[in-house]
Order: structure tokens, then C-alpha cells, then sequence
């Protein structure tokens, strides 16, 4: 096998990145699932008991219901969160949504314009007593998804308007004050979404039109349940991180935030109400103070003080020794395909820094021009670890093999940058303030790449280092940090919120004027209404391959206006040690799944 991958050592994808497709990749250049995946089962029959300790060094963007947009948000509500639907720990089928609350696929009628969904009997909440989970908890869900607070769910953009009454419902909403639980408490008890009705176990939702992504949109967090006693507390705050209802097969016995999580077995789960979960292991440890080059030490050791990662993934100096060893036999190492961009360059385009310039198209345009990509792709590892990614949609999304070959309107030329800014205004160059994670082990690295190969065009760079948890929650979503010039380029991830037919969720949350920060992922605070009528127009295309036409030019137009700067195109590297057996590697949430993991010899 000839080794040719993409992978991220630095973080977890942000937000999207949260799905997975029930289609094949139709139309792409490389199908998804090109990835290395070592699947390690184990031997004999799987084991009972035991405690997982997994390491990382960063926490979830926020413990809630219906708030993450975060892979690692993702990966923790798997353990105690169920949802409508999910994408199964089997291989094969890491891509096929399958029912997890649900009893089945959803019902279709209306010319496909109404689903109905019941949810399984004997599926309830840790309450005392245990509560069945209900339709009316579902809509709950939805209303909590949009709450006026930070911690509203970031994807909403992809389908919000799709579903009858949800964007009115959301609009009002977002007026409501973000520190009032009253206030918001009184507006979801006494606003409904027009197109979602509950009785008893059974949910139904009226589209505005046919949606062929809709049943993946349903695996998302903003769809799943929430309890009535969610509404104890403000969505997304320290006191209702502290109060999680549980309907999965682990509960939150403690949680202390950017330290440490701990996950115990849910007495109120069956398992024979959840076919997504076998739950093997008794508890569940998550540390979150380590480095990434600490985890992969302790992992390789095979102590039980750590049998799986949490946030730090395997650092990049390490990987072309780890994928060596997986092409040799080893069953450790994983390299799973995520069809995102991570990391790439945002550009605050409302920083007032340097008089606005950054709002400036022949300024980004400049900035492009500055930018070494190949030194990049080297600090990462190297072209053949890390390919570039020349426009936005990698490949494996419906559109990207639209984009006309060889497009790539930027090439390192730092005389033509230098003078593309003089004559914009800017003789005197540029200072900028650029933002990554302090945690990573290529971000750093990077920056001083840029540092060094931007300053023949007269950009000074200024480091902005900030911990992984911060990176997204204080800046990216905190529309404040970017209009006072705090940050002028951010290293963040991406990728899609479902594969194959997803470029949706690369456009609608991060360049739709729909989705600028705080309403969703626009933390470029771009906004071009002809781009949103092409969203809208693939949207309505009668074929995916019609909509890959309109989405290869949506590519075309964002990337000309040099809003983001894609880098690579990303695997993403997964470590467990030699003890944890039925590691499967699932998209959704860029990690094995931890609640279908058995260990070697259980204790406990």
C-alpha cells in the first residue's frame, strides 16, 4: 500500500465535522473512506467491566444538550447524550444513519415534505424516577438549539429555514435578553415552531420543501431531547454543566471544567433500548491537562492510565513513524478521513486594525499573495502527509470536482504582495494579530513560518496563543474579540456537517449572511447576497450533479474574494493503546467511540 494521507495533529475539527452521509460520495475525486483504518477487535469474545481512561488537553466547547458544534463536544455527548439518529461503531457503516432514539427511519409523506419519528419505549432519563423521553422533549431540543445565548447550536444555518416556523421561532427568540433564564424560559413556553408537533413518543416535522439531507441533519445535537429540567438553568453556563440529565449509557458523576470529566454507568439505561451503544466498560475517565506528546507516551506504554485520547491527538513528528507501523501490522494507529480543512486561515474582515484594511479584497488578496502554503504543508509534515487544498470544498464533497483543475488563483510572490498593498493604500505594510491554539504542536510552528515569510512584503505578525477551549467559545463565536481588532487571522478547522452531498455545510455557516457571528459560524463576517442566491439555487438544483455546477462557482467567487486560506486537506490521526479492542473509527466525532471500546483483562 502506497501511503498517501492528510491528517491534523493540532486539534479536533470545530464544529462540523459532525457528520457522516447515508449516500456515497457521488461525483468526487477521492471517495471518502480513503483513510488507513486499523481496526483492532481483539480476540475472543468482548469483555465486561473496567475503567477507560482517556487523555487530552483541551474540554469541550460547552456541556449542554444542544449547544456543541465541536468534534470533542461530539465525542463527550456520544457517552451521555443520545440522539434521534446516529452513525453506528461498525465498519462499513460509519456513514449510514441509523436509528438511536428512534425506532426506525423517519416516516415520509407529503411528497416528502413531513417526517414522523417515534422514539423507543423505555428509553428515559436518569431522573428519580427514570422519565421516558418524550416528542414534546425533542421540540424542547429544538427551541434550546436557538436560545439567545452564546450557547446556541452553530450549524443552525444548514437547516433552520427548511423546517417550517424554525427561523420565525429563532428570529423572536434572539431578541430575547441572553442573561434572562426568565425571559427565555417565557418565550420558549409561550412560542411554538409552527412545523413541529409532539404527542406522546411521537415527533413530527413539516419541511418547507423536500430535503435529501434532512436525515442527516437529524443526527445533530440540535435535534436531540432535552429535559424539562433543562430549564432550570441558562443554556451553555457553569451551574447547567453541573446538572446533566442523562439518557445514555454513561451519566456525568463530575465535571470540572478544562480538568476533568468523569463518566459512570447510567442506571436508568437499557441497552436493548440502544442499538447504537454497547457500553462494555463500567467508567469512563477523562483527563484534560496533558499535551499531545505526553498522551501519545502514555498510550504507547499501555498502562491503564491511558487507553485512548481526548482532544490530543498524535503529535506530527510522530505520524509518519505511526502510519509505518501500521502498514507493517500495527493495529494501534488510525488515520480516518474527516473531508475538512484544517487547519486554514480566517480573516476578521471587521478587525479595525490598520484602518479596516482587512475589509479590503485587494488587501486579503495581498495577505494571500504573502502566504508560503508549501512551508506550511511542511510544518505540518510534508506534501505527502498534508496535499494542499486550493479552494474550499475538499475533495469528497459534491461540487469540489467541479472546480476547474489546477484552480488556484494565489502563488508565493512576496515583491507582488508588497506592492498589491502600496498601492492599496499601505506603503508602510501591515500589523497583524494572528490567533491559534497554544496547545497545538504545528500551529506555533506555523505562525512563525508566516512570521518569517510575510515580512518581505512589509506584514508584521503578532502571536495571539490561546488554549484550545478558548479558541472557539472567547474568540471565533465572540463577535466582541473581532470587532475590537483583537485578532486579525485565526487558525481554525473545518469540515462538513455530512459527507458526500455536504458543501452546504461549508457555505451556509461559514460565508452566508444568514450565519454571521452570533446568529451562526461566519467569523469572517463576510456577507454577499449574489453568494446566498446561489446557495439557494443549489439548493432547489433538480440533481446533485446540477448543484455541484453551482457549488464549484460559489467555490470559485469566496475563494477569489480571499475571505478564508485554505491549507490542507486533513485525515484525522487516531492513537489507542494495545489494550482497547474494538476501536472503530467514527467521522462524527473523529475518534474511536469510546462506549463500544472493550479492554484486555477489565478490572473493576
Amino acid at each position: 500500500m502506497t501511503l498517501t494521507v492528510t491528517g491534523i495533529a493540532v486539534l479536533a475539527m470545530t464544529a462540523a465535522a459532525c457528520g457522516g452521509s447515508s449516500t456515497t460520495n457521488q461525483g468526487s475525486k477521492v471517495p471518502f473512506g480513503s483513510g488507513l483504518q486499523a481496526l483492532n477487535p481483539g480476540t475472543g469474545a468482548p469483555q465486561r467491566g473496567g475503567t477507560l481512561n482517556m487523555i487530552g488537553d483541551g474540554d469541550v466547547d460547552y456541556m449542554d444538550y444542544n449547544a456543541s458544534y465541536y468534534s470533542i463536544g461530539y465525542l463527550s455527548q456520544r457517552i451521555w447524550l443520545r440522539d434521534l439518529y446516529a452513525y453506528p461503531a461498525v465498519p462499513g457503516k460509519v456513514l449510514t444513519v441509523a436509528p438511536d432514539l428512534a425506532t426506525a427511519l423517519p416516516a415520509l409523506s407529503n411528497g416528502g415534505k413531513t417526517y414522523t419519528i417515534t422514539i423507543r419505549s423505555g428509553a428515559d432519563w436518569n431522573t428519580s424516577p427514570a422519565r421516558q423521553v418524550t416528542g414534546a422533549d425533542v421540540i424542547l431540543g429544538m427551541k434550546r438549539a436557538c436560545n439567545p445565548t452564546p450557547a446556541h447550536f452553530g450549524g443552525l444555518a444548514d437547516y433552520e429555514a427548511v423546517v417550517v416556523g424554525y427561523a420565525q421561532f429563532c428570529a423572536g427568540f434572539a431578541a430575547v435578553s441572553p442573561t434572562s433564564l426568565t425571559a427565555i424560559n417565557a418565550y420558549m413556553n409561550t412560542h411554538q415552531i409552527s412545523g413541529v408537533t409532539a404527542s406522546g413518543e411521537t415527533v413530527t416535522i413539516d419541511l418547507t420543501q423536500p430535503s435529501s439531507y434532512f436525515p442527516d441533519a437529524l443526527t445533530l445535537d440540535s435535534f436531540a431531547p432535552a429535559p424539562a429540567e433543562s430549564e432550570k438553568y441558562l443554556p451553555g453556563s457553569t451551574q447547567s454543566a453541573q446538572h446533566m440529565i442523562a439518557d445514555g449509557p454513561y451519566q456525568i458523576s463530575s465535571y470540572v471544567p478544562t480538568k476533568s470529566i468523569t463518566f459512570t454507568r447510567n442506571p436508568a439505561w437499557n441497552g436493548s433500548t440502544d442499538p447504537i451503544r454497547k457500553a462494555y466498560v463500567n467508567q469512563i475517565n477523562v483527563t484534560e491537562t496533558s499535551t499531545a506528546i505526553t498522551a501519545q507516551s502514555v498510550l504507547e506504554t499501555g498502562g491503564a492510565s491511558g487507553g485512548m485520547e481526548f482532544n490530543a491527538f498524535p503529535p506530527g513528528p510522530a505520524l509518519s513513524s505511526l502510519a509505518a507501523q501500521m502498514e507493517a501490522g500495527s493495529k494501534n494507529f488510525n488515520l480516518g478521513p474527516t473531508d475538512g480543512s484544517n487547519p486554514y486561515l480566517n480573516f476578521n474582515t471587521i478587525s479595525p486594525n490598520n484602518n479596516g484594511a482587512l475589509g479590503k479584497v485587494a488587501v486579503r488578496r495581498a495577505i494571500f499573495d504573502a502566504i508560503n502554503r508549501a512551508h506550511l504543508i511542511q510544518d505540518l509534515g510534508g506534501p505527502q502527509i498534508y496535499p494542499p487544498l486550493t479552494h474550499i470544498l475538499p475533495n469528497g464533497i459534491n461540487g469540489a470536482q467541479d472546480v476547474p483543475a489546477g484552480f488556484n488563483p494565489y502563488s508565493y510572490d512576496p515583491a507582488k504582495a508588497k506592492a498589491a498593498l502600496k498601492a492599496a493604500g499601505y506603503p508602510n505594510g501591515l500589523t497583524l494579530t494572528v490567533l491559534y491554539s497554544a496547545q497545538s504542536t504545528t500551529e506555533p510552528r506555523m505562525f512563525q513560518t508566516m512570521q518569517a515569510d510575510m515580512a518581505p512584503a512589509g506584514i508584521k505578525l503578532k502571536a495571539l496563543a490561546v488554549p484550545p477551549q478558548d479558541l472557539y467559545v472567547k474568540y471565533a463565536y465572540a463577535a466582541s474579540t473581532a470587532k475590537n481588532g483583537a485578532w486579525d487571522i485565526g487558525m481554525f478547522g473545518w469540515g462538513p456537517d455530512w459527507y458526500g452531498d455536504g458543501a452546504l455545510t461549508f457555505f451556509n455557516p461559514l460565508y452566508s449572511c444568514a450565519a454571521v457571528v452570533p446568529a451562526g459560524s461566519n467569523y469572517t463576517y463576510y456577507c454577499n447576497k449574489a453568494d446566498d442566491t446561489l446557495i439557494s439555487q443549489a439548493l432547489a438544483a433538480p440533481s446533485e450533479a446540477a448543484a455541484a455546477r453551482i457549488w464549484a462557482q460559489l467555490d470559485e467567487n469566496i475563494t477569489n474574494a480571499a475571505i478564508t486560506y485554505q491549507v490542507t486537506q486533513g485525515l484525522q490521526p487516531d492513537y489507542h493503546s494495545s489494550f482497547v479492542h474494538n476501536a472503530v473509527y467514527v467521522p462524527s466525532i473523529q475518534n474511536f467511540d469510546p462506549t463500544n471500546v472493550w479492554l484486555s483483562n477489565p478490572t473493576g
